[in-house]
Protein backbone atom coordinates (compact mmCIF):
# COMPACT_ATOMS: atom_id res chain seq x y z
CA UNK A 1 0.00 0.00 0.00
CA UNK A 2 1.42 3.44 -0.91
CA UNK A 3 2.62 5.66 1.92
CA UNK A 4 2.46 9.43 2.22
CA UNK A 5 5.55 11.44 3.06
CA UNK A 6 5.42 15.07 4.13
CA UNK A 7 8.51 17.20 3.51
CA UNK A 8 9.39 20.74 4.49
CA UNK A 9 11.32 22.60 1.80
CA UNK A 10 12.43 26.18 1.68
CA UNK A 11 10.99 28.21 -1.21
CA UNK A 12 14.19 28.09 -3.25
CA UNK A 13 14.47 24.30 -3.06
CA UNK A 14 10.77 23.82 -3.83
CA UNK A 15 11.03 26.04 -6.90
CA UNK A 16 14.10 24.13 -8.13
CA UNK A 17 12.27 20.80 -7.75
CA UNK A 18 9.12 22.15 -9.39
CA UNK A 19 11.09 23.60 -12.33
CA UNK A 20 12.87 20.25 -12.87
CA UNK A 21 9.58 18.32 -12.69
CA UNK A 22 7.92 20.64 -15.23
CA UNK A 23 10.90 20.36 -17.57
CA UNK A 24 10.54 16.57 -17.53
CA UNK A 25 6.72 16.77 -17.76
CA UNK A 26 6.06 14.80 -14.61
CA UNK A 27 4.71 15.36 -11.15
CA UNK A 28 6.79 16.76 -8.35
CA UNK A 29 6.16 13.61 -6.30
CA UNK A 30 7.41 11.41 -9.15
CA UNK A 31 10.54 13.52 -9.60
CA UNK A 32 11.41 13.36 -5.91
CA UNK A 33 10.67 9.61 -5.68
CA UNK A 34 12.73 8.62 -8.73
CA UNK A 35 15.62 10.91 -7.77
CA UNK A 36 15.73 9.47 -4.25
CA UNK A 37 15.59 5.88 -5.54
CA UNK A 38 18.33 6.58 -8.09
CA UNK A 39 20.52 8.05 -5.37
CA UNK A 40 20.02 5.03 -3.11
CA UNK A 41 20.82 2.61 -5.93
CA UNK A 42 23.94 4.47 -6.97
CA UNK A 43 25.18 4.76 -3.39
CA UNK A 44 24.54 1.10 -2.65
CA UNK A 45 26.47 -0.48 -5.50
CA UNK A 46 29.88 -0.12 -7.09
CA UNK A 47 30.15 1.30 -10.57
CA UNK A 48 31.55 -0.65 -13.52
CA UNK A 49 35.07 0.74 -13.22
CA UNK A 50 35.23 -0.13 -9.52
CA UNK A 51 34.04 -3.66 -10.24
CA UNK A 52 36.67 -4.13 -12.96
CA UNK A 53 39.33 -2.99 -10.48
CA UNK A 54 38.05 -5.35 -7.77
CA UNK A 55 37.81 -8.35 -10.10
CA UNK A 56 41.32 -7.73 -11.45
CA UNK A 57 42.74 -8.42 -7.97
CA UNK A 58 42.32 -12.17 -7.21
CA UNK A 59 43.60 -11.86 -3.63
CA UNK A 60 41.01 -9.19 -2.87
CA UNK A 61 38.21 -11.30 -4.38
CA UNK A 62 39.34 -14.26 -2.29
CA UNK A 63 39.31 -12.16 0.90
CA UNK A 64 35.90 -10.69 0.08
CA UNK A 65 34.44 -14.17 -0.46
CA UNK A 66 35.95 -15.40 2.81
CA UNK A 67 34.58 -12.38 4.64
CA UNK A 68 31.14 -12.89 3.13
CA UNK A 69 31.16 -16.56 4.13
CA UNK A 70 32.21 -15.64 7.69
CA UNK A 71 29.44 -13.05 7.90
CA UNK A 72 26.83 -15.58 6.76
CA UNK A 73 28.04 -17.98 9.48
CA UNK A 74 28.03 -15.04 11.94
CA UNK A 75 31.71 -15.54 12.71
CA UNK A 76 33.92 -12.68 13.72
CA UNK A 77 33.03 -9.47 15.44
CA UNK A 78 31.84 -6.05 14.45
CA UNK A 79 34.43 -3.33 14.78
CA UNK A 80 32.96 0.13 14.84
CA UNK A 81 34.93 3.26 14.01
CA UNK A 82 34.08 6.30 16.05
Amino acid sequence: MPKTLTMRLDDETYEAFLKAAKAERRSLANLVETAALRHIQEASFVDEMEMVEILSRPQLVKRLKAGSADAKKRRGRLVSRL
